[in-house]
């Protein structure tokens, strides 16, 4: 190796965001991946971190990329038309915490100039108590719940700005929050987001998510405004699918109904058609009715679509159509955006594509602001 060439770490969770399509509010523990699979679920890792890595391939001849074997890495750096070297062990189909912290370890003994990693905010946990902030890193995001702020917007920024990281063309290094949820809580409705550790990554502020926010309880009066404005404008015999959140879940309860908090449920002639549904049962659904798509920002990060939301995947969308999605929000979230787009990483550059541009977001009574999506 040339004595002056970078070194770039590449570690991938197989299993993360297993769980998102078929509403399992997450991806960690064994049973809950058994679970996932049973459901039909696919990992999409793989896809994605090979997302990331193709801004990265014309200037393979001026770095190393150090990965691990099989589904860990190497099998996704070959497929984009790399040739990483190998290290380590895993046992192929039965990778765990342990082995992302062990790559992580052993690539930091090696000095990796950055490590890209691939995972939601339980993988990020996994980097941060095996190296802390000695080495700088760069998530790739892949999980089902990434509220962590280490992640890029979308798997090829990290590609790009690790590109422009090992080109000295982003100096600039910040820790950021690992922050996670109990899944298990979650399931029972309950999230509370707890801080684990930070991680030095680059920093671009238009290649980079924000650490998610919450809700004050101050933005009572304006979700119930909001609530009143979507409950008055609904049609007869519409499907309503409302994504996760309390903004969407002041609809439900005007209407004096139960939601599923972390989850997508499906109202029609004001009463819950479905709870908890998956991508599968939305699809079955959408062969029956028409139908529109009520989703709220993630406070503080702006994504509309790909966080925590994937029941609601780029076929739902693509069936239900643009027209047909309805933004709420109160007027704090977006302030806090400070200019910053919406965002939207639904796995489908095409379906991304499409859903960019301006739209109407509800944010009171009968009020509205117009609004930039972005991907």
């Amino acid at each position: 190796m040339p004595p002056n060439e970078k070194q770039l770490g590449l570690i991938i969770n197989p299993i993360s965001g297993i769980g998102g399509a078929v509403s399992l509010k997450g991806s960690d523990g064994t049973s809950i991946q058994e679970r996932a699979r049973a459901l039909g679920a696919v990992p999409r890792a793989q896809e994605r971190a090979g997302e990331a890595l193709r801004p990265l391939l014309p200037f393979q001849g001026e770095f190393e990329l150090i990965t691990y074997p099989g589904e860990m890495g190497a099998d996704a750096a070959i497929v984009c038309g790399f040739k990483p070297a190998v290290i380590g062990k895993i046992t192929s189909g039965n990778t765990t915490a342990a082995d992302t912290q062990r790559a992580a370890r052993e690539m930091q003994a090696m000095d990796v100039d950055l490590l890209l990693f691939a995972g939601g905010d339980g993988t990020a946990r996994d980097i941060a108590s095996a190296i802390g902030t000695q080495t700088p890193v760069l998530g790739i995001p892949t999980g089902v719940k990434i509220y962590s702020a280490v992640y890029a917007t979308n798997p090829r920024s990290a590609g790009e700005l690790a590109a422009l990281y090992l080109h000295g063309k982003a100096k600039e290094l910040r820790e950021a929050e690992v922050v996670d949820i109990d899944e298990e809580d979650v399931r029972q409705g309950v999230v509370s987001v707890i801080l684990y550790g930070y991680l030095r990554i680059p920093f671009r502020r238009s290649l980079v998510q924000s650490l998610k926010s919450s809700s004050p309880p101050s933005e009572q009066y304006s979700t119930n405004a909001i609530a009143a404005t979507i409950i008055e404008q609904m049609a007869p015999d519409w499907l309503y699918i409302l994504g996760p959140g309390t903004t969407t879940r002041a609809i439900t309860d005007r209407l004096g109904l139960a939601k599923t908090l972390i989850g997508v449920d499906v109202l029609q002639n004001h009463q819950i058609l479905a709870s908890d549904v998956t991508e599968k049962e939305l699809l079955s659904l959408l062969n029956q009715h028409p139908a529109k798509i009520i989703v709220t920002p993630i406070g503080g990060q702006g994504y509309v679509f790909g966080r925590g939301n994937q029941q609601i995947s780029a076929e739902v969308i693509r069936r239900v159509g643009k027209e047909n999605i309805i933004v709420v929000s109160t007027k704090d979230k977006i302030v806090t955006l400070r200019g910053q787009p919406l965002l939207v990483d639904t796995g489908s550059s095409t379906v991304d594509k499409l859903l960019c541009g301006y739209v109407k977001v509800v944010t009171g009574y009968n009020e509205y602001t117009i609004y930039r999506i972005s991907s």
